[in-house]
């Protein structure tokens, strides 16, 4: 779900989440929904019918998830009416015999009333330009407020059929394929919209209004062509033809980088509906506009979130951090008007905004914490593109891949470390760290980048790093910078694993200028870089003696602060670094424990920089 003006639409508040008892162990295999709606009306009329299969033996009571604003008519089974209670937001029945483990069996609920809003709007009713729609967009907790539902992400229908009846001068969008329209009487008609693959509750939809209706086609090979069905409002028919023809190089491209559309013997479906932004309803996203990022990111959802469900709203951001990250793919394609760069660099500030929080959702009672939008989404995606640069390319998409061909996940559910292993496996990597660091931790480093070269041309680079909310945690990273001198410039990573860590290199020119993270890779903001100017002069400084037995004095023209000091050997492997903030003109160091070589020796002042070679016997 793309959460447009979501600032102002989120609602502050909190669901406690129903406890399931014995009557929620069963697994569903099939719903038929059968609705009477009029969009110029908030009500709703309802026959429910679940087949499902009890997890246990002896399987006597189930329940289903349903607001006490809405009234149960009546429960049949068989064509048996059985006894209900409807408390707490719980239907509870109970059947009328004791069933086996696995058997499968049906019940119907009948029930009406006027639907509560939960969270974006659960079942709204409003217009455009004097015409009445309604909608429905259950995510996260709505759907029991308009249906008896599983409201939990551990289940999914195998298949539903969506019967909606309406008055006929209207159509409905819904998930599927429309099997047929039937007129009932002169005012009414149902239209008939199967779907043939498994959906979790928060993914069945349908909107009603008096929708222009026009396909767009993407073909992916010679055999599979896969239409995409466009339901807009009249008014806007012809300037939505202009902009909806934009997702059919981007459904191709998701379908060749990833994998082929999981619901290509169906449709996609785009329907104008009238909330601030959009929601991925299964095969038939729901659209506020037709602005490119929108379109690319709901169609992203129908394999991150909807073929691949997250299986705690903890994890949600295995739906937005990808659906984010591919809106920026797009954009990395040319097939956006943004570019992206400026994809990237307006995500990293949205990322950054915060300097606390984690992408992890810790409070999952909390529909605004969920859908944090510079958590969730932002940082989520931004998460996904450091991966990218830590990684490598191959690893990152690979990993992509093989997630979404696991046969345990495919149209189901998965957690965070479902795809952890799978980028371990392809990066031949722990990752601990890195989901420790950027997933359940807080907040991101802010850098000091300080930088010398010396009179042979050696450059150094030493890299300070600052936790974003103060915490004790150190960020290892692979971090590029891009080196200019006067002839030439070029990329070098430095693999940063410890704090106030100095790199050396050895460079054939006069080093002008250094940029930090020059394609936009870190997660990270107010990025400082200096180049150190000496004040004392190399010549000044004395070592005795040189060649060093085991311990040697450094004496400075004048006194200083020396702040810190490192020893290298000529390969650039570090021996020594440690930090004094020490005033004084003389230091002794003690280097007993080095093996016979040439060394380097780098002393920080608060006057300047020294570099000095030395020689253990």
């Amino acid at each position: 779900m793309n959460k447009l003006l979501i600032t102002f639409l989120i609602l502050n508040f909190f669901i406690v989440l129903n406890v399931f008892s014995d009557g929620f162990n069963y697994d569903i295999t099939y719903h038929k929904l059968e609705f009477y709606v009029n969009p110029s009306v908030k009500y709703i009329e309802g026959k429910i019918t679940t087949h499902y299969k009890p997890l246990y033996d002896d399987f006597n009571q189930i329940s289903f998830n349903l607001d006490d604003k809405l009234i149960v008519d009546s429960v049949k089974q068989n064509n048996i009416i059985l006894d209900f209670t409807h408390l707490n937001d719980t239907l509870t029945i109970t059947l009328t015999r004791n069933s086996p483990k696995l058997e499968v069996d049906s019940i119907s609920v009948y029930y009406h009333g006027v639907p509560a809003n939960n969270g974006f709007g659960s079942f709204s009713v409003s217009s455009h330009r004097g015409t009445p729609i309604l909608w429905t967009l259950s995510e996260p907790f709505g759907a029991k407020t308009w249906w008896p539902c599983k409201e939990a992400l551990n289940d999914k229908a195998d298949s539903i059929d969506l019967l909606v009846t309406v008055p006929k001068q209207y159509k409905v969008a819904g998930n599927g394929l429309i099997f047929k329209e039937t007129i009932t009487n002169d005012s009414l008609k149902t239209v008939f919209w199967k779907h043939r693959y498994p959906i979790t509750a928060y993914l069945i939809a349908f909107s009603v209004t008096n929708y222009a209706e026009y396909y767009d086609y993407v073909k992916i090979n010679d055999s599979i062509t896969i239409p995409i069905l466009e339901y807009v409002y009249p008014e806007d028919s012809v300037a939505a033809r202009r902009k909806t023809s934009d997702i059919i190089d981007v459904l191709k491209f998701y379908s060749d980088t990833f994998m082929l559309y999981p619901f290509a013997n169906e449709k996609y479906g785009q329907a104008q509906f009238g909330w601030g932004g959009g929601m991925e309803h299964q095969t038939m996203t729901f659209l506020s506009n037709f602005n490119h990022e929108l379109m690319a990111h709901e169609l992203a959802h129908q394999w991150f979130g909807n073929y691949i469900t997250c299986g705690s709203w903890h994890d949600i951001w295995l739906n937005e951090g990808f659906a984010v990250y591919l809106e920026g793919l797009t954009c990395e394609q040319g097939l956006a008007p943004k570019s992206w760069d400026r994809w990237k660099k307006t995500t990293m500030y949205q990322a950054t905004i915060f300097p606390y929080g984690s992408v992890y959702v810790e409070d999952t009672t909390s529909v605004s914490r969920i859908f944090d939008y510079n958590l969730t989404y932002m940082k989520g995606g931004m998460l996904l593109h450091l991966l990218r640069w830590q990684i490598g390319d191959k690893a990152f998409f690979d990993g992509i891949r093989n997630y979404l061909h696991d046969p345990k996940l495919a149209y189901s559910y998965a957690t965070i470390d479902d795809l952890k292993k799978h980028f371990e496996n392809t990066c031949n990597c722990d990752l601990t760290y890195f989901f420790d660091d950027w997933y359940y931790g807080q907040g991101y480093p802010i850098y000091k980048i300080d930088w010398w070269q010396t009179n042979d041309n050696k450059l150094h680079i030493k890299i300070n790093q600052r936790h974003s909310a103060g915490e004790d945690n150190f960020f290892e990273l692979k971090i590029p910078v891009k080196i200019y001198s006067n002839y030439s410039d070029s990329i070098i990573v430095l693999n940063n694993t410890k704090q106030d860590e100095i790199f050396m290199f050895d460079e054939n020119y006069k080093i002008s200028n250094i940029i930090f993270d020059p394609e936009t890779w870190i997660i990270t903001t107010n990025v400082v870089v200096s180049q150190i100017i000496k004040n004392i002069d190399d010549v000044d400084v004395k070592i005795t003696p040189n060649p060093v037995q085991n311990k040697f004095l450094i004496e400075f023209p004048i006194e200083t602060t020396i702040k810190n000091y490192a020893i290298f050997d000529t390969l650039g492997k570090e021996f020594a670094n440690e930090t004094l903030n020490l005033r004084t003109n003389k230091l002794h160091i003690n280097v007993k424990y080095l093996n016979a070589g040439i060394y380097i020796l780098n002393v920080t002042t608060t006057d300047g920089f020294i570099t000095k070679n030395f020689i253990k016997n």
